[in-house]
C-alpha cells in the first residue's frame, strides 16, 4: 500500500467543533488524527487524502491536485462520504462507530468513536517479538474472529463489503474485543477508474478477484482475508499472495506444518476460507462462522483433510455465491 506523503494538518487546529490533538495513523488514501469534540470527548478523525492525486505541503490546509487528477480525486471524495454515510447506519460493537462526517479543506472528514486499544497486527508482532509459542493461542483465534465476523456479517448485511480485512484493520479494544476499522470501498471504486492507483489490495490477504478490475466481489471476498489473517496469527505473516499462488500455490505446504500446533479442523477451516477459486469458499460469514464454532474433534491425519473440506462444504454451504 502506497504512503502518505502529505504534511498532516496541524496540531491544535480547530477545524468544524473539532480540536486537532496529533496524527495517530496514516495511508495511502487518508490521515487520521486523535482529535476532541466541543464537550471534550475523544474522537478519531480520518481525513481522505489520496496520496497518487493529492499534495499537501507544511502549513497548509488544503490540497492541491492538479487538473487532470480532479475527476479522479472527486470520485474518491464521493465514495469516501458515502461510506461514512453508509457505516454511521450501523451500530454493531464488532465495527466502527461513525457519529459525523463533514467537509472542509476541499476534502471530506470521518469522525468515529476513539477507542483504546492497539492492532491485532500489533499484538501478533509484539508476541512474535517476544517468542511467544504459539504465537496466538487456538482459543483465542476462535473467540476473537467469531466476533469479528459477527461485526461483518452486519456489514453484509448493509450491502457493504469490507474490502481490505488483515490485522492491521482489526482494532483490540483494552478488554480484547475487536472492530473492524478502515473499510476498502472508496479505494476499490478508485480502482476501476484509474490504473495509477494499483495497488487497491494488500498482498497475501487479497484474494484473486481484487487483483483484477472484472472481479466477482462478494462476501467470499472478505472471507478469504479473514482466512488470511487467522493464518497470520498463527505464522506472524500474510499468507502467499494470490497471484503467485496461481502460479506456484504453497499453501498447502504452509498449512500442514502447522498441524500438531492448531487442530486439524481449524486448518481446515483456513483451507476453505483461502481457496483460489471464489466458488470454493464459504459462500456467507454465517457458513463460515459455524464451521470456526464446530467443536474440535480428533486430530485427523492429513490423509483425511478432503474428506473433511467436504464435510464442512456439506454442512455449511460451499458452491454458489448468494447474494
Amino acid at each position: 500500500m502506497a504512503a502518505q506523503n502529505n504534511a498532516p494538518l496541524p496540531d491544535g487546529l480547530e477545524i468544524s467543533g473539532y480540536r486537532i490533538v496529533k496524527k495517530i495513523a496514516s495511508g495511502g488514501f487518508s490521515i487520521v488524527y486523535l482529535a476532541y469534540d466541543e464537550d471534550g470527548n475523544a474522537v478519531a478523525i480520518k481525513e481522505y487524502l489520496p496520496s497518487s492525486l493529492a499534495l499537501r505541503e507544511a502549513g497548509e490546509l488544503a490540497p492541491t491536485i492538479s487538473p487532470e487528477n480532479l475527476p479522479i480525486f472527486r470520485i474518491g471524495l464521493k465514495c469516501f462520504f458515502e461510506e461514512g454515510r453508509a457505516l454511521a447506519r450501523i451500530s454493531h460493537p464488532n465495527v466502527v462507530s461513525v457519529i459525523n462526517f463533514f467537509r472542509a479543506n476541499d476534502t471530506v472528514y470521518m469522525v468515529m468513536a476513539y477507542e483504546s486499544g492497539r492492532s491485532l497486527q500489533d499484538h501478533i508482532l509484539r508476541r512474535r517479538d517476544k517468542g511467544e509459542k504459539p504465537l496466538v493461542s487456538e482459543r483465542f483465534i476462535r473467540k476473537m474472529f467469531s466476533q469479528v465476523m459477527n461485526g461483518l456479517r452486519e456489514v453484509h448485511t448493509n450491502k457493504l463489503l469490507h474490502l481490505d480485512l488483515k490485522p492491521a484493520n482489526i482494532y483490540l479494544r483494552v478488554d480484547g474485543t475487536p472492530i473492524l476499522l478502515d473499510f476498502g470501498a472508496a479505494r476499490q471504486t478508485l480502482k476501476a477508474d484509474l490504473p495509477k492507483l494499483y495497488p487497491m489490495y494488500t498482498p497475501g490477504f487479497a484474494p484473486s478477484e481484487l487483483y483484477s478490475k472484472s472481479g466477482n466481489l462478494g462476501p467470499w471476498t472478505d472471507i478469504y482475508s479473514i482466512g488470511a489473517s487467522m493464518f497470520a496469527c498463527m505464522v506472524g505473516a500474510p499468507p502467499q499472495p494470490a497471484d503467485q499462488r496461481k502460479l506456484n500455490d504453497k499453501m498447502d505446504g504452509h498449512l500442514q506444518k502447522l498441524e500438531g500446533i492448531y487442530s486439524s479442523e481449524l486448518i481446515q477451516v483456513i483451507r476453505w476460507s483461502l481457496m483460489i477459486d471464489p466458488l470454493e469458499r464459504p459462500q456467507s460469514v454465517f457458513a463460515l462462522q459455524k464451521a470456526l464454532q464446530e467443536p474440535v474433534p480428533e486430530k485427523a491425519t492429513n490423509g483425511k483433510f478432503s474428506v473433511t473440506l467436504d464435510r464442512l462444504k456439506g454442512l455449511f454451504g460451499g458452491h454458489g455465491p448468494s447474494n
